[in-house]
């Protein structure tokens, strides 16, 4: 008997240890039309992850800065996630439909952008719960950025006073890095 709940403890370890530690692409988010999507779709490439704001003061200067950085080195190995929030001073108020039709005509965006969440507190979505503890840093504004890497783990969280500028040689680094990497795979 004894040997056996040994035995069946060993085994439960084992499997413990097996299982991997979870990482941002292990979520799921309902995109901005409505369908839910496995962010898993995202892994292996570099992603910005930014709750974003139609209505704030630092919409013009991000939007346009991360519709070039999608540009430059996206989609295959880069790409910006786009949440819409309206927890900051209320600037998101409009609809999912709304605020795609706003971000598509005005900054042509083509990056990836998801249904609005809450990114901060008790509510926040599972996503931005992880990203919020594993970089230990909180969105207390619009316009917060978490850099993901190919992997999965946050590498990098800044809040909407850093411009994408400020950020972008350590994003460029990143990318170049799996591109590399990739290049030796081959």
């Amino acid at each position: 008997m004894v040997g056996a709940l040994v035995a069946a403890w060993l085994l439960l370890s084992a499997a413990a240890c097996a299982q991997r530690e979870q990482d941002f692409y292990d979520f799921k988010a309902v995109n901005i039309r409505g369908k839910l999507v496995s962010l898993e779709k995202y892994r292996g490439s570099v992603s910005l992850v930014v709750n974003v704001a139609s209505e704030c003061g630092f919409t013009d200067q991000h939007y346009r800065a991360l519709q070039q950085l999608q540009q430059d080195l996206g989609p295959h190995h880069f790409n910006v996630l786009a949440f819409p929030c309206n927890q900051f001073g209320q600037q998101e108020p409009d609809s999912n439909k709304e605020i795609e039709s706003f971000a598509r005509r005005t900054y042509s965006v083509s990056f990836p952008m998801f249904s609005k969440v809450a990114v901060s507190g008790t509510g926040a979505h599972p996503a931005f719960k992880y990203l919020t503890q594993t970089s230990g840093k909180e969105p207390t504004w619009n316009f917060w950025k978490y850099l993901v890497a190919p992997d999965g783990k946050v590498v990098g969280a800044w809040d909407s006073t850093v411009s994408v500028e400020e950020i972008r040689p350590q994003i460029t680094a990143l990318v170049r890095k799996l591109i590399l990497k990739k290049r030796e795979d081959l």
